[in-house]
């Protein structure tokens, strides 16, 4: 630092809030009093990450200037309350964002490209409405050149962790950003070539990066589902989903009570963008087929079947996203126009389905008379053991018995079938005695059948 000049008096201003300060001077600064001159207090300050002003613990504070590029002179200057991030004949040029909240940003944090510090935040200010915050951020040259109409700004500090139905995704830009903060910008590829933004151009700065390279869509509408069961588990800004592909997402989750029914429901809204669903929605707009009446495509794929369903998108998150599907087999229906916004028409999730499934087999085992199934088991049973026990007294008895004389009668029959006993002699003398009678009915049959008349007059002395 090179002295300039000295601090002649300090006073106060007629209405006590203010400090005027007078100072003189050297002869050779004087061309640098211009318009965009700027003054302010050098004291120890910590900002952004950043330490300054640590000499004036010593030395004490000072009035640090930076040169302006006007021509124009001056010699009334307010001074700035914090000292400017940068100095004027810095090359680069400054940038207007608007956001929803400050979140951890201050004067200093720094801004990133592609994970490189490029810049830095220079002042911000709550807005006249209270609606918002809007911050003036300065990206040195050359990174400058690589901002325009398609750059997306985004918070950038501490650590980003999304648990959704993807699962965990962990982002930061660097450990400079989890301490203290940090802004991030991303131009797409294919649009590098295209102008750069003008100086102090106007963007959105987005809580996070998901949030800001988000396709936005010219073509955006409004639905509403009513699923049957609970919505445990699906949260504002889970995704729309056909078939793999995002075409909407959840806007709003709310209750609502019908006083004709005396039923309350939770409708969820959706943000649906039928240019993703399907490409010749758009030029089919343009065309003036479906300009008249929008509402025709929706009519179509709903009577085709389509049907909003509750799906699991994480088993281990349990969080649930809307799938849109064909049922070619559920039961009409139709879109409500009468509500604001309509009303697209369900089907049950699987498990759903499996619990209703599960629901009716229990409410057919309730109506069943378990008291007197259960009653007649316990007669039968009791009959059944009383019949055992008759079986054991009497039966089993008897039946030895006569297992007993059946084989005694066995025996008796082994014996007598031996080879040596007396039933095999005499059965043998018999045959013998049978065979011994059969030949002689065989001779004297011979003797008829030569002398029948024998049979009249019986054996005479020749036929001897």
């Amino acid at each position: 630092d090179v002295d300039i000049g000295v601090v002649k008096k300090v006073a106060l201003s007629k209405d006590y809030k203010r400090v005027i300060a007078t100072a003189e001077l050297t002869r050779d600064a004087t061309d640098m009093l211009v318009d965009d001159t700027r003054f302010w207090v050098v004291r120890p300050r910590i900002a952004g990450g950043t330490v300054s002003g640590i000499s004036t613990l010593l030395s004490g504070a000072y009035i640090g200037m930076d040169i302006g590029r006007t021509k124009r002179e001056r010699r009334d200057y307010t001074g700035l309350e914090t000292p400017p991030v940068f100095a004027s004949d810095v090359p680069g040029r400054e940038f207007v964002l608007k956001a929803a909240d400050l979140g951890s940003l201050n004067v200093g944090t720094p801004v990133y490209f592609r994970r490189l510090q490029v810049g830095q935040v220079t002042s911000f200010e709550l807005d006249k409405d209270g609606g918002g915050v809007t911050l003036r951020v300065f990206i040195n040259a050359p990174y400058d050149r690589y901002v325009n109409a398609d750059s997306r700004f985004w918070q950038a500090g501490g650590i980003d962790v999304t648990l959704g139905t993807e699962g965990v995704k962990v982002n930061t830009q660097s450990v400079v950003s989890i301490l203290i903060g940090g802004l991030a910008f991303e131009t797409p590829m294919a649009s590098l070539n295209q102008p750069e933004a003008a100086q102090h151009a106007l963007f959105t700065l987005f809580p996070t990066r998901d949030e800001a390279m988000k396709v936005h869509d010219k073509i955006v509408e409004t639905y509403v589902f009513v699923f049957p069961g609970s919505v445990r588990g699906l949260v504002v800004g889970a995704p729309v989903d056909f078939r793999g592909i995002t075409v909407g997402e959840v806007s709003a989750i709310y209750t609502r009570f019908d006083p004709d029914t005396k039923q309350i429901s939770i409708p969820v809204e959706i943000k649906f963008y039928p240019e993703r669903f399907t490409s010749r929605y758009a030029a089919a707009l343009k065309g003036g087929r479906l300009s008249d009446n929008p509402r025709a495509m929706a009519d179509f794929l709903v009577d085709r079947g389509l049907r909003g369903q509750l799906k699991t998108g994480s088993l281990i998150t349990g969080q649930l996203y809307v799938s849109l599907e064909f049922f070619p087999n559920a039961p009409k229906a139709h879109i409500d126009w009468n509500r604001t916004p309509p009303e697209l028409p369900t089907t049950p999730s699987g498990m759903q389905s499996l619990q209703e499934a599960m629901n009716r087999i229990i409410a057919r085992i309730d109506k069943l008379p378990l008291e007197q199934i259960g009653n007649n088991a316990q007669q039968t049973l009791a009959n059944s053991a009383l019949l055992m026990r008759n079986l054991n007294t009497q039966v089993v008895p008897q039946a030895k018995s006569a297992l007993s004389a059946a084989q005694a009668t066995l025996d008796s029959a082994n014996t007598a079938l031996q080879p040596d006993s007396a039933l095999q002699q005499d059965t043998s003398d018999a045959v013998r005695e049978l065979a011994r009678t059969a030949a002689s009915f065989r001779a004297l049959s011979d003797y008829l059948q030569r002398h029948p008349e024998a049979l009249v007059r019986g054996k005479t002395g020749d036929a001897k």
